[in-house]
């Protein structure tokens, strides 16, 4: 029961913050995002510290060397992540961009345009550099964002998500934009695809098994694949 309640709390949050987004206009959101790299790049001995706790936990649990080499993150990644933001920042901004517009035979003029789903969860397994890779991205268009990583990256997973928070924070993204799901309970990944009415989509990126869990419990719309 306390873990429903929790993730209702994290569901309820994130609508809130999604509903504070949507009045950040490009300008805003580009210099979040950029501060969310500068806060990011100034932690990197921190984020590194963090990742070395989950690669020697991963090892040994005799994780596979393919595994251990998507979990584990050095300098230059994290200077890469850093890089990406930077440029998730640079793209033009798609909210409010014209899609179509067509008028009706009574004068009546309607145009389409693209506008943020909302809330946003992203369950993940291994690559901790996902975790600033959708958060960039969903910000850019004014979602909000709910992530679940794998337990073998929460270390790691934490301390992206707190960098990010607060450099966010200093350039205005509202309070719980960004949300990391600190629970390896797995119930917490059934909770999440179930949060109908709060969350709006959920994108599972990793294994087979993980996208085929997913879809078979999920409530809420599902972009899925199986075979990556």
């Amino acid at each position: 029961m306390a873990l429903h309640d929790d993730m209702i709390r994290i569901g309820d949050q994130a609508v809130a913050a999604s509903r504070d987004l949507v009045h950040l206009n490009a300008r805003k959101k580009n210099a979040v995002l950029q501060s969310m790299a500068d806060e990011l790049e100034s932690r990197i001995n921190d984020i590194v510290a963090a990742n070395s706790k989950d690669m020697l936990e991963a090892e040994n649990a005799g994780l596979s060397s393919a595994l251990l080499d998507r979990l584990l993150l050095n300098e230059a990644r994290v200077h890469s992540m850093v890089k990406g933001i930077r440029a998730v920042a640079d793209l033009k901004d798609p909210i409010g961009g014209k899609i179509s517009k067509w008028i009706r035979p009574n004068g009546l003029e309607i145009v389409k345009v693209h506008v943020p789903i909302g809330v946003i969860g992203v369950i993940y397994e291994s690559r901790p550099n996902v975790t600033a890779d959708t958060a960039a991205l969903c910000i850019k268009t004014s979602n909000a964002i709910i992530l679940r990583g794998g337990k073998e990256a929460l270390h790691t997973n934490v301390a992206i998500a707190e960098a990010l928070t607060e450099g966010g924070r200093k350039k205005g993204l509202p309070e719980n934009a960004i949300q990391l799901i600190r629970t390896t309970d797995r119930d917490a990944v059934r909770e999440l695809v179930q949060l109908e009415g709060r969350v709006d989509l959920v994108i599972p990126r990793g294994g087979e098994a993980l996208i085929r869990t997913v879809t078979e419990q999920a409530r809420v719309p599902v972009i899925k694949h199986y075979k990556g």
